[in-house]
């Protein structure tokens, strides 16, 4: 089952959130809004996945669930992104665990509770 929920705004064919783990908007409905996402990730206990700040925003004024990783450094060759995520993605999944917002920027993780 479904642990982690991809927005729109990330690729979809991604080697690295291929498997049970992940579901990608585009496999629900890609004509969802942000509101929708949320929605569903609250209740499928879904942590998303963005790099869209209106989650951050939402989950900083209305509280969690659900959780979000919000990926914050800019557009990259998918080669680049996959190789930096993968760098830093298992401390990501830790720290989710305890936290309700990662931010993952080019240098550095930070985490909410």
């Amino acid at each position: 089952m479904a642990r982690f929920i991809i927005d729109a705004n990330l690729p979809y064919y991604f080697g690295l959130w291929n498997n049970a783990d992940y579901i990608h908007v585009f496999d629900i409905d890609d004509t969802w809004s942000d509101q929708q996402i949320w929605n569903y990730a609250k209740e499928n206990d879904l942590t998303i996945i963005t790099k869209d700040s209106d989650f951050s925003l939402k989950l900083l004024t209305q509280g969690s669930p659900p959780k979000v990783i919000h990926i914050k450094f800019g557009n990259l060759k998918i080669r680049d992104f996959h190789k930096k995520i993968t760098s830093v993605w298992d401390d990501a999944l830790i720290l989710i665990e305890n936290n309700s917002l990662i931010n993952i920027y080019s240098d550095r993780i930070e985490m909410i509770k």
